[in-house]
């Protein structure tokens, strides 16, 4: 596995101050009320803050990660970060993830609660386990992987295995084997889902949630990432997803992916000329129908899948 890699001064790694360090360090609590006042502290939760202008830039997975540090460092018992807390640290999407309650296992062995924006968990924890990441203890990523699996739902956390996968922070064997001796755990129902449809070629969010709107609508499964070769027999590109026996390929047109396409200085509108002239390129040679699919699809998954069905019927016929 490979560690994500964050700038020193990445926000998200922002230190977090609890109010008893504060005091060691001289201030009272008028002084750190007036800091808060004067945004040079940000109050993360009770008893807890960090630098205000550092919070203030920060998206909600990242101001849930300064909230996972203050519990730690809070915490009565030794705890690690686990489930999505520790997922985030991996820099995973937070689509449809839960971020009110910071996830935690104890390394005692006893019984976890739930309260306070606080989820204990207890469970075996193995060597390995535990990793130190941005300066924070959190479960590894294969371990975290399973774990988003019995707080969330099959799409979310399938976005969550797909990214770690395809980071090459585990792999589908090191799941497995960690998955065969999940003994007990509970709230397991999603995993044997997620584990089947996670593929590491997958390479994105909105490819995620492509791929699962055909499964949950028991459309024909397409293929990840397929290459197109021309009359030589040399890669010319690689479309998201294909179903090379019926001659249609899909693509997932996210902002993002045009953001990665932009040279320095420059705009949407050659990159979506560039991408119209691939689409035509993979037509001439493959004679193959395209689907294109956004975000606003996505939102209506009924009627994409109704749209990607008769796309494919008539590719079929």
């Amino acid at each position: 596995m490979r560690p994500p890699v964050r700038p020193d001064d990445d926000p998200r790694n922002t230190q977090v101050f609890l109010r008893r360090t504060l005091l060691e360090q001289g201030y009272d609590d008028y002084a750190i009320s007036r800091m808060v006042k004067d945004c040079v502290l940000a109050r993360v939760r009770r008893g807890a803050y960090a630098d205000w202008a550092a919070g203030k830039v920060l998206p909600a997975a990242g101001r849930h990660g300064l909230v996972a540090r203050a519990v730690v460092q809070q915490a009565k018992t030794p705890v690690v970060l686990s489930h999505v807390s520790a997922a985030l640290e991996y820099d995973v999407p937070d689509w449809g993830l839960d971020l009110d309650d910071v996830h935690v296992t104890r390394l005692d062995g006893r019984l976890g609660r739930h309260e306070a924006g606080v989820h204990q968990h207890c469970g075996k924890v193995l060597a390995g386990d535990v990793v130190r990441m941005n300066g924070v203890d959190v479960m590894s990523a294969t371990r975290a992987a399973l774990e988003v699996t019995t707080v969330a739902g099959v799409e979310a956390s399938l976005a969550v295995v797909n990214h770690l996968l395809h980071a090459g922070h585990t792999t589908l064997r090191q799941l497995a084997e960690r998955y065969a001796v999940m003994d007990h755990w509970p709230n397991t129902l999603h995993t044997d889902v997620v584990l089947r449809l996670a593929d590491p070629r997958i390479e994105s969010l909105g490819e995620t949630r492509t791929y699962h709107l055909c499964f949950r609508h028991s459309l024909p499964m397409p293929e990840p990432q397929y290459e197109i070769k021309d009359e030589r027999g040399v890669v010319v590109a690689r479309v998201d997803f294909a179903w090379p026996s019926l001659g249609v390929f899909l693509e997932f047109d996210g902002k993002v992916k045009y953001e990665k396409l932009l040279a320095p200085g420059e705009s949407a509108s050659p990159v979506v000329i560039r991408e119209k002239r691939r689409e035509d390129e993979i037509r001439r040679l493959t004679g193959w129908r395209c689907i294109r699919l956004t975000w606003a699809d996505l939102a209506q998954p009924d009627r994409t899948a109704t749209m990607i069905r008769a796309a494919l019927e008539r590719a079929a016929a």
